[in-house]
């Protein structure tokens, strides 16, 4: 394959490591970046410059591409899970924290902000979800452009933008803004897309900021290690050839095993990657 893949690791996949020893645990499996989500215990939207910046400098010496994700559970209320999102009532709470996040990923260094659209609340209908979500969106790529952070929205099973007809969508009514780019799940397009994975890949590219990878069967949103579903990988990461982002592993689910499950990981997608390689030079 022409461009090596920027393999990276979900911090949400070590809660139970400080961010400091998350990173220095990536750099020694030999990945290139971390996605970082912002969340207790690691790193919160609300973190001074100072300390964003020894967290850049931090992964300058370890030579780590970061990017930052706001998927944690229970980031804003400590009952709720992902409540509000962009389609509540309460909504402003979200955007502040997207806001936030930008800025702290500006500090960091990390060109790509990561986002979703959230469940459609009860009571909510299906044009007034997607009017806030629009609205919402259009304030934050103010936000975006004044920053100068790309938004990478994912498209995320059972929330209203489910799949990539649904961040199409969405990108058309946001007049193709270039700032709003795809974070494209490996593990959802097995899940429920009515393609082939590689066809989702293919389908991606052209807005393709950020991406996901993960182990996934059908019809079931359960991140799984990889060789636990049903993803053929090789002609996945050959679709992604010349995706130059960052590709991270997210098993926000395995802390318990975080640096284990990191190398097994890594090692799989390293085997994969050279197969896909292989499959290629042979066409």
């Amino acid at each position: 394959m022409s461009v090596p893949m920027n393999w990276a690791y979900c911090t949400n996949g070590f809660r139970d490591h400080p961010l400091d020893q998350t990173l220095e645990v990536l750099a020694d499996l030999g990945y290139a970046g971390a996605a970082v989500t912002l969340d207790h215990g690691h790193l919160m939207p609300g973190a001074s410059p100072a300390e964003a910046g020894r967290i850049a400098a931090l992964a300058g010496r370890l030579g780590l591409a970061l990017a930052v994700e706001t998927g944690g559970r229970y980031t804003l209320d400590p009952r709720r899970k992902h409540f509000p999102t962009l389609l509540h009532d309460e909504a402003e709470a979200r955007v502040d924290f997207l806001r936030r996040a930008m800025r702290v990923a500006a500090d960091l260094g990390a060109p790509v902000v990561h986002l979703w659209s959230g469940i459609r609340p009860p009571g909510v209908s299906e044009d007034q979800a997607w009017d806030r979500l629009v609205r919402h969106c259009e304030r934050l790529l103010s936000e975006a452009d004044e920053v100068g952070v790309t938004l990478g929205f994912e498209p995320e099973p059972g929330m209203l933008v489910a799949d990539l007809a649904g961040y199409e969508r969405l990108r058309d009514l946001l007049g193709g803004h270039p700032r709003f780019g795809l974070t494209l799940d490996i593990g959802h397009c097995r899940c429920l897309e009515p393609y082939d994975v590689p066809e989702c890949v293919e389908r991606a590219l052209p807005h393709l900021v950020h991406v996901q990878i993960e182990d996934m069967r059908r019809g079931v949103h359960e991140h799984l290690e990889f060789g636990e579903g049903e993803i053929d990988f090789p002609p996945v990461l050959a679709a992604l050839d010349g995706f130059g982002g960052l590709v991270a592993v997210e098993l926000a689910r395995h802390s318990h095993a975080a640096p284990e499950v990191a190398r097994r990981s890594i090692e799989f997608l390293r085997r994969a990657h050279d197969l896909a390689g292989a499959g290629r030079s042979r066409r």
